[in-house]
């Protein structure tokens, strides 16, 4: 029941890691940049929950204003920060996006203090469920069902609908759907404004998980994101899903083997670094001579 428990917590984190790397890879897809500000959003998503959810006593409505206000951020984010560096090398708007992560955490460091917030009322964080012996919490069931049900819409949008099939369209041959009419500006608006969405509900999780939220909530979880959408093969959403599930399935088992002297975060660091070797053109990527 022991290894059942690890593979439930396991699971949960690679569903969260799953909907904070897809935006990261939906952007790479389009743009070819590493969206290093996306962990910016991630903890702003956070934020928006929790004060949300404290002024007004719904943990519904704090998801419901981050699902609101982070995409109008994300997509501000392309207009003032990435559109006008398009034309630059790569690494340029990179860079631009390391400084806006550290600004931002800098400014929600000054805003809600160096110690975070916390949820007033999170009966979410206490509560636990016992299926034929094995505990798991109401947030890992949160998680997992969320990012079920995100997975399947962005699923069926993307083949069911005709904004959808435009969208797939242009990040894969974009001359080709830009010759049939479909406007790439207004795709990248939507793909900023979808990977925006499913980082505030990562963020608003893992805040109810921890019951808190600090000015670095992004910091960690961000270089895990890029190094998931790496392993998973750039631009690869399926790629993305498979590497953020074994991330943490890596973490919760390594905890036993090597947990006496390696963190998690330490442990799940050290498997990418292991699977990069060993698979350096990622999972769904081929390798090249």
């Amino acid at each position: 029941m022991y290894y059942i428990d690890l593979a439930v917590t396991g699971i949960s984190f690679g569903c969260m890691y799953a909907m904070m790397s897809v935006g990261l890879t939906l952007v790479y897809g389009l743009l070819r940049i590493l969206h290093v500000a996306h962990a910016a959003v991630f903890a702003l998503g956070a934020y928006v929950t929790v004060l949300v959810a404290n002024a007004t006593g719904s943990i519904a409505l704090g998801f419901l204003a981050s699902i609101i206000v982070t995409p109008l951020f994300g997509m501000a984010i392309y207009r003032s920060l990435y559109e006008p560096l398009l034309k630059y090398r790569p690494d340029v708007p990179m860079i631009a996006s390391v400084g806006l992560l550290v600004l931002m955490q800098d400014a929600f460091r000054i805003l809600f203090g160096e110690q975070g917030v916390t949820f007033r009322r999170n009966a979410f964080a206490f509560t636990t469920f016992n299926f034929a012996g094995v505990t798991v919490s109401a947030v890992q069931i949160a998680i997992v069902i969320t990012a079920a049900v995100v997975f399947l819409g962005l699923h069926l949008f993307t083949t069911r609908t005709r904004i959808g099939i435009g969208w797939r369209a242009t990040v894969s041959r974009p001359q080709i759907a830009a010759s049939f009419g479909i406007d790439p500006i207004k795709v990248r608006y939507l793909n900023f404004a979808i990977g925006s969405a499913l980082a505030a509900v990562a963020g608003g999780l893992v805040a109810l998980m921890n019951n808190l939220v600090d000015p670095g909530i992004g910091f960690v979880v961000s270089y895990k994101a890029l190094a998931i959408i790496v392993l998973g093969g750039l631009g690869s959403v399926r790629g993305t899903l498979i590497a953020s599930l074994v991330l943490g399935l890596v973490e919760a088992y390594g905890t036993i083997f090597i947990g006496a002297w390696l963190d998690r975060d330490a442990i799940a660091f050290l498997a990418l670094i292991v699977l990069l070797m060993l698979r350096p053109q990622g999972f769904t990527g081929a390798r090249t001579a």
